[in-house]
């Protein structure tokens, strides 16, 4: 078993000051706003939604509706673009709206413009049990690469998978809350009630998931910095080559006698040592 493989308890990882605690709450925080976007992203998240159903609440025209949206979601994108900001988040927001003017025009139901974000909330909220329950909550699968830990916290940090399955489970719980008031109002009420409580429910439950992964990241042992030790390694390799071909040609031939075992046989053994008699 190598350095990088080798498992850690919870009872291995040192004392942490109050300066260190703090450090890591920094750290985390910064983390998950690159993952979900920080406050532009929840922007980018509500604006298409948001102007679907005031233009729907007053006139009550699905067509302009729509393309209103959809239009917003591609400025936000076109915006990324131009000051070489990351459009994925941009670029999930168009995904979605075009998806929801879509099954919106083929059904001619304005309320089916929000049915795909709604399906892809329960998908995504059973992906979090699920996986969590497997062993591999999804919460580290997409904050691993940006701690720059990959998987290591499913072996090697025991403290941090822990912290990521409990802030799977808030994940999918939270979201199956959603789904639970979403799906009644998609058959029961009016496109634009549904439409306001859906912005409604945009950011809240989006804040509380964050908030609670925060908390229980910051309180778990810090991450494994695998390609730290990636790289530390290759350094390593590379120092001991250097240090081998610096070697003068006698060591060099010793080293490899003995790599073969062959050490010492076809080699003068020098001159004996006598031991002093009285």
């Amino acid at each position: 078993m190598t350095s990088l493989d080798k498992p850690t308890s919870e009872t291995d990882q040192p004392h942490r000051t109050d300066q260190q605690d703090s450090d890591a709450k920094a750290v985390t925080e910064a983390a998950l706003f690159e993952a979900f976007g920080g406050v532009r992203g929840m922007v980018e998240t509500v604006l298409p939604g948001l102007l679907f159903v005031t233009i729907f609440t007053v006139n009550k025209n699905l067509t302009a509706s729509a393309v209103a949206a959809l239009a917003v979601s591609l400025a936000l994108v076109v915006v990324r673009l131009l000051r070489k900001d990351t459009v994925k988040h941009a670029f999930s927001g168009v995904f979605g709206v075009a998806f929801g003017v879509l099954f919106a025009k083929m059904t001619g139901n304005a309320k089916d413009f929000y049915l795909p974000g709604m399906i892809y909330t329960l998908g995504l909220a059973l992906a979090y049990l699920v996986t969590t329950l497997a062993g591999l909550p999804l919460i580290g699968l997409i904050l691993g690469p940006v701690f720059k830990e990959n998987l290591s916290w499913r072996t090697r940090n025991p403290g941090r998978k822990k912290a990521y399955a409990k802030a799977s489970y808030a994940w999918g719980l939270i979201l199956l809350a959603k789904c639970a008031i979403l799906f009644p109002l998609y058959w029961w009420a009016d496109t634009a009630q549904l439409g306001w409580v859906l912005v409604a429910l945009k950011i809240p439950p989006f804040l509380l998931a964050v908030y609670l992964t925060w908390v229980f990241l910051a309180k778990a042992p810090p991450p494994i910095d695998v390609f730290a030790e990636m790289e530390a390694e290759e350094q390593a390799e590379k120092d001991r080559k250097a240090v081998r071909v610096g070697l003068a040609p006698e060591f060099a031939q010793a080293e490899e006698d003995l790599a073969t075992g062959v050490a010492g046989t076809d080699r003068d053994p020098g001159p004996a040592r006598h031991r002093r008699t009285d």
